[in-house]
């Protein structure tokens, strides 16, 4: 018991994360992890993610990653949020008999947090889930739109990455138009098999990959796009490498394997390590910042927390393509990586505003 719990606070401890909260429910068998890294900017903000972790080690090091990354995806947003995320360990396609009873556990302990976490739909989950969820707890997003929610962000998450293309498109070739460039997909679930429709319809040839056979197979038949194994997929010759599933696949063993000009995808946290942007930049490869490209989805959701409008949710994802075009300008004139550059813009953010909201908060309690 002692060395996990002191590795617990050690990784906490290194990227300054503020709780991480463990959940059970022994009739259902629910495990959840809850990470809040930080409510500088204002309450955390994260999906839900239900996957079948190897242990409840590797879902606690994807939670906080997931958590940290969140907390510079609403900075670089603009959002007046904070980061967090939250697991729930086991097989989302295998629920059993007592899914409701699980979902209701869980929405118990989000609410136990009284608002400083807000959960919404991530991989494995979706927007009937958050439906359930949501009758223990107000803090869950992404609902259904006919009960007046924004339903699945997925399509939004896409909308951004689609935009956050064009303006890597006018970085590199001078122009938007995508028609006749290769994209090689790595993964095309929910977000992935949107931004794959998109690109087919912009006219650019898409090489596809999941791991969920099935779910390659039908987005490849629906799509007319190339279908090669998982393990072939990082490697595939193309113009944009777009990773579209789980994170951590850039790192020192793939990235000198790469064959592209460009990564632009709707995963999270697709680099390793912060390094890696480098390694990325000395190959000569460009590198758009996951987190502020794919905040599409994030942005969508937090749209009901002020009364979800469709149209006002559009034009606020549709600025992803103008904020992509402005760090790789930044990056480009400070020479630095495009990575470094969102992630310093970030900071300062939460900095600046993170102090003046605490300054604020402080005279109220004085007050």
């Amino acid at each position: 018991m002692k060395g996990p719990v002191l590795g617990v606070f050690e990784s906490m401890a290194v990227d300054g994360y503020e709780q991480v909260l463990y959940g059970y429910d022994p009739v259902s068998g629910l495990r959840t992890i809850i990470a809040i890294h930080s409510t500088a900017l204002g309450p955390a903000l994260g999906g839900t993610r239900f996957y079948p972790y190897s242990s409840e080690e590797e879902a606690l090091v994807d939670v906080l990653r997931l958590a940290r990354g969140m907390t510079y995806k609403a900075a670089a947003a603009g959002l007046d949020l904070g980061g967090g995320k939250a697991v729930i360990l086991g097989d989302s396609r295998n629920r059993g008999a007592d899914s409701e009873r699980l979902l209701r556990a869980y929405g118990r302990i989000v609410d136990s947090l009284q608002g400083r976490y807000i959960t919404a739909e991530d991989v494995g989950t979706t927007s009937e889930d958050m439906e359930m969820i949501r009758r223990e707890t107000q803090w869950a997003l992404g609902i259904p739109i006919p009960e007046g929610g924004s339903g699945d962000p997925s399509p939004m998450t896409a909308r951004g990455v689609m935009g956050a293309v064009r303006a890597v498109a006018v970085h590199l070739w001078g122009s938007p138009d995508l028609a006749g460039r290769r994209f090689a997909l790595q993964g095309v679930g929910k977000v992935g098999g949107s931004f794959a429709r998109m690109l087919v319809e912009a006219g650019a040839e898409v090489v596809v990959s999941d791991a969920h056979a099935p779910t390659a197979e039908a987005v490849s038949n629906e799509l007319g796009a190339k279908l090669v194994e998982c393990d072939e997929i990082m490697t595939v010759d193309c113009d944009v490498l777009s990773p579209c599933a789980l994170g951590a696949v850039l790192t020192p063993e793939t990235i000198p394997t790469l064959s592209c000009q460009a990564i632009v995808g709707c995963a999270n946290n697709q680099l390793l390590t912060d390094e890696d942007a480098t390694t990325i930049a000395q190959r000569g490869i460009l590198y758009a910042p996951d987190f502020v490209i794919n905040a599409g989805g994030l942005i969508n959701v937090a749209e009901e927390l002020r009364g979800y409008a469709p149209e006002r949710a559009m034009h606020r994802v549709d600025a992803i393509e103008r904020a992509t075009a402005t760090i790789l300008a930044i990056a480009h004139e400070h020479a630095i990586t495009p990575h470094a550059a969102a992630v310093l813009r970030a900071e300062r953010r939460i900095k600046e505003i993170g102090d003046l909201r605490r300054f604020r908060r402080n005279g109220d309690d004085r007050n």
